[in-house]
């Protein structure tokens, strides 16, 4: 038997990207699954065109953390899969996430492929993906999914403004290694397009690198919004 499935969508001025979303995961709401959408302080429609199309339309602080615990806190899932509201979900993901509930793993996450076309894009996708089976750390662009007991029992994610999604997938790990799932999400590449490819991958690298030494969260958003260097 497939367990309850609640899906918590964080979203901020995503009108553009969000319908698209929950457009893909209409079938899955439709076969019983939970869909819950906690806005951050929008300042578009994002709260009002996510109305009809989910179970629970949540207002929170703004924080992708804070987001994520406030729709846990209400979720009646057996399981919860977080899922940014730039991403893209085939009926094949889905398919292969419900085969794989029906196991009862602790948690795990998806492949992630950047839409855009150029190559680039295509390889930093497969990397960020490598690195994860390597390394049992998802990112939250990868679908996280877990347990709800296990997240409870951890305390859900960090309040943190940055990294809290390695920092849940380290305390995961610990427990159990993710389950590794295809084929791949797709995540909206706008942020790499906008700053540079590569440049962005850079950033990310030195972020991860610097809070793997200790540094503030806090003072990594500030650099990842653009923020005082570090």
């Amino acid at each position: 038997m497939i367990p309850r499935l609640s899906v918590i969508i964080p979203a901020r001025d995503e009108a553009q990207a969000l319908p698209l979303l929950l457009a893909n995961l209409a079938g899955l709401r439709a076969g019983g699954a939970e869909l819950i959408v906690v806005d951050g302080g929008s300042r578009d429609a994002t709260a009002a065109l996510a109305v009809p199309c989910a179970d629970q339309v949540l207002e929170s602080s703004p924080g992708r953390a804070r987001q994520m615990n406030a729709g846990a806190a209400v979720a009646r899932g057996d399981y919860l899969w977080f899922v940014h509201a730039d991403t893209q979900i085939s009926a094949e993901s889905i398919q292969c996430l419900l085969e794989v509930l029906a196991e009862r793993p602790l948690w795990g996450r998806f492949d992630v492929r950047l839409s855009g076309h150029s190559l680039s894009l295509r390889l930093i996708g497969m990397m960020i993906s490598l690195r994860s089976r390597l390394t049992g750390v998802a990112s939250g662009d990868q679908g996280i999914f877990v347990a709800r007991a296990s997240f409870e029992a951890l305390g859900g994610y960090a309040d943190i403004p940055l990294m809290e999604d390695i920092e849940l997938s380290r305390r995961l790990k610990k427990k159990a290694r993710p389950r590794c799932l295809r084929p791949a999400l797709l995540t909206s590449s706008r942020r790499w397009e906008r700053h540079g490819v590569w440049r962005t991958v850079l950033l990310m690298w030195r972020l991860r690198l610097a809070y793997y030494c200790g540094a503030s969260p806090a003072r990594l958003a500030r650099q990842y919004r653009g923020g005082p260097p570090l």
